[in-house]
């Protein structure tokens, strides 16, 4: 199993990223999705997840109103679009996946890990 992550990089406060995160070696649709990061010096957290079904999202306060998760099931793909990024967002972001209807938000029990992009927000 892979999970290949993209779309990071540096951006003003206030701007837009879009991370994509594709899999591959599994059967997409038995699997919950989402994203973690990881900021220096700091333990992994989670950020938003998505049921295997896609009907079901969830997020961490922290980025809720300015985060969105979505799932491609055609592109085996999932997404995460920030908006109103700000410093604190700054981190690294890591695809997660687990087989079963939902994402754990302890990250020891999701399954797969992807190789993480950076995202860096400058004020």
């Amino acid at each position: 199993v892979q999970l290949q992550a993209s779309g990071g990089g540096l951006v003003l406060a206030g701007g837009s990223l879009r991370l994509s995160c594709v899999a591959s070696g599994l059967t997409f649709s038995t699997y919950a999705m989402g994203w973690f990061r990881q900021a220096p010096g700091k333990e992994r957290e989670f950020v938003a997840s998505i049921s295997r079904t896609g009907y079901e999202t969830y997020y961490a306060d922290s980025v809720k109103g300015r985060f969105v998760i979505s799932r491609d099931s055609a592109k085996i793909s999932v997404y995460l679009q920030m908006d109103g990024l700000k410093p604190e967002d700054t981190a690294v972001y890591y695809c997660a996946a687990r087989r079963s209807y939902y994402l754990a938000s302890e990250m020891n029990e999701n399954d797969y890990w992807g190789q993480g992009t950076q995202v860096t927000v400058s004020s």
